[in-house]
């Protein structure tokens, strides 16, 4: 059995996924020690809990230890299967996070995976759905994954409620990935939502956000308006709002930005913050933002091939992620430290292979 230490480097629930996410695709157990413990609530949350049973759904795997609360668990895989799945983490805990375990996995079950999972869409500190629909899936697309995500309910703090619905395709090998080169913005394009408010929210949000990137020479911008009422079936549960930006590149790659409304926030700050984060990572003239860096890892880890990229910001969670995937691979990761700390990762991937293909 694998043994990691679930307070290494970042020290949350990113090890917990990686983890469980990885054992079950090579087809070995793990126990992971020490699970959050350097959080204000340590131990398994109601979302972790999630991410375990329902990877351990689709592994045919035995678990000891999951239960709120639990700082240790052991995990011991079977077999990846495919078929439906209905998913509530009964809380607005973050889909996006749940699908990060999740979506490996699926690639390398026997049959297509169809998932219904009900959650937050829109978290904070957690990529939004659209960031998986436009970034993510996108780029491990090219790596040969297949799938599809739609965004049927948004759900908002605190009630959750949201619903996705997902079909995946497992693959035989997925192919290695170059993403270094930055080129110049073709465009930037986003949505801005809200539920249950005024319409005049999300138009103030979408005015300050383009206000600020055209200042800064994007003039090429295009953000898409959603207010949602009660009566729209797409509506939230709760009241709230926010915008997710994304700029395209003439290379090919996309990075994103969002920015989450609340109570004490101007809809004018949420907007300017958005259009702030993104030309923020523009300005490193990388073409993987801080979110892709942390979710790419473990694809380039499996590829076959050497891949490489060039991240925007060598953030904590990459780095745990990196060292995760290196002590159950059994690979080694190269990062080359740039300036204003952007960084180019290579790895030569294990080439695993579906056995059911």
């Amino acid at each position: 059995m694998i043994n990691i230490p679930g307070d290494i480097l970042e020290g949350g629930g990113q090890i917990l996924r990686t983890s469980i996410a990885l054992s079950a695709i090579i087809n070995e157990p793990v126990r992971i020690s020490n699970i959050r413990v350097k959080r204000a609530i340590s131990g398994l949350r109601a979302q972790h809990l999630s991410a375990v049973k329902y990877v351990a759904a689709l592994s045919n795997a035995n678990i000891d230890g999951l239960k709120i609360g639990s700082k240790e668990i052991s995990f011991i895989p079977n077999s990846i299967k495919g078929g439906s799945f209905n998913i509530d983490i009964g809380t607005a805990g973050s889909i996006s996070l749940l699908l990060q375990a999740l979506m490996p996995v699926t690639a390398f079950a026997a049959n297509d995976v169809m998932l219904s999972i009900k959650g937050g869409t829109n978290n904070p500190r957690a990529p939004p759905i659209e960031y998986l629909q436009e970034v993510f899936l996108p780029t491990i697309s090219k790596m040969g994954f297949k799938g599809l995500i739609n965004l049927l309910r948004r759900g908002l703090y605190p009630k959750g409620g949201g619903l996705v619905k997902t079909e995946f395709k497992p693959l035989l090998q997925l192919k290695s990935i170059q993403i270094t080169d930055f080129k110049s913005v073709d465009c930037i394009y986003g949505i801005s939502y809200s539920s249950r408010l005024k319409s005049h929210i999300i138009e103030r949000m979408a005015k300050s956000a383009k206000r600020v990137l055209i200042m800064n020479g994007y003039n090429d911008v295009k953000i898409d308006l959603e207010s949602l009422k009660p009566s729209d079936r797409k509506c939230a549960f709760d009241r709230g709002c926010g915008i997710v930006l994304f700029a395209k590149l003439k290379s090919g790659a996309i990075l994103g930005a969002d920015s989450l409304g609340r109570i004490d926030k101007t809809a004018e700050r949420v907007g300017e913050d958005a259009a702030l984060c993104i030309i923020n990572e523009l300005k490193k003239k990388s073409p993987v933002d801080s979110h892709l860096a942390d979710q790419i890892i473990m694809y380039m880890g499996l590829a076959n091939g050497e891949s490489r990229i060039k991240i925007t910001n060598l953030s904590l969670h990459t780095l745990t992620n990196i060292e995760i995937c290196e002590r159950i691979l059994g690979i080694k990761y190269a990062v080359k430290r740039g300036i204003d700390k952007t960084a180019e990762i290579t790895c030569s991937g294990i080439a695993f292979r579906n056995k059911f293909k």
